[in-house]
């Protein structure tokens, strides 16, 4: 698969939440050694996050200049195929891109919660809504993609007409 907008987003999203536990987790711990080697994680993670937030202004730019792959559409069905696409009406970048985040967030605590000791058929349960998030993720992933293709197509057509 190819890196596009949405895919990225997506990196930088599952970084962030990953950072943002990891610092409480950090607060928290009382063993120095478990500590240090939480703060060394810490300190990796914000290298990674740093070098994505890089690699996404670069493919902005690669994108303006039609040298970047907007679309890699995910084939990845979790669900019935009736369930793909079920992200509601999203018409802007921004609100796709806050979607898949807030959509990444609720993949944490389910995973979370598939996690803790419980019976098998409850976790079967909270594994079906995950699947389902994950497809919806993959929508979002794609919708922001779609969205970032529209954008350029429009910016393009306006340079051409301005000249």
């Amino acid at each position: 698969m190819a890196e596009t907008l949405g895919s990225l987003i997506d990196k930088l999203s599952i970084k962030s939440i990953r950072y943002f536990y990891l610092e409480k987790m950090a607060v928290s711990t009382k063993s120095k050694l478990a500590k240090k080697d939480i703060l060394s994680k810490l300190k990796i993670l914000k290298y990674q996050k740093n070098m994505l937030l890089e690699e996404i202004e670069s493919f902005i730019l690669l994108a303006i200049q039609g040298k970047a792959t907007l679309r890699d559409q995910k084939l990845k069905l979790y669900n019935k195929p009736s369930l793909v696409g079920r992200i509601g009406e999203v018409t802007t970048l921004a609100r796709a891109i806050d979607n898949l985040t807030r959509k990444n967030m609720q993949l944490w605590r389910l995973e979370d919660e598939a996690r803790k000791d419980a019976p098998l058929s409850e976790i079967g349960k909270v594994k079906r809504k995950i699947d389902f998030a994950n497809q919806q993720r993959n929508d979002l992933i794609d919708k922001v993609d779609e969205l970032l293709q529209g954008k350029i197509r429009k910016f393009s057509k306006s340079k051409k007409r301005a000249k």
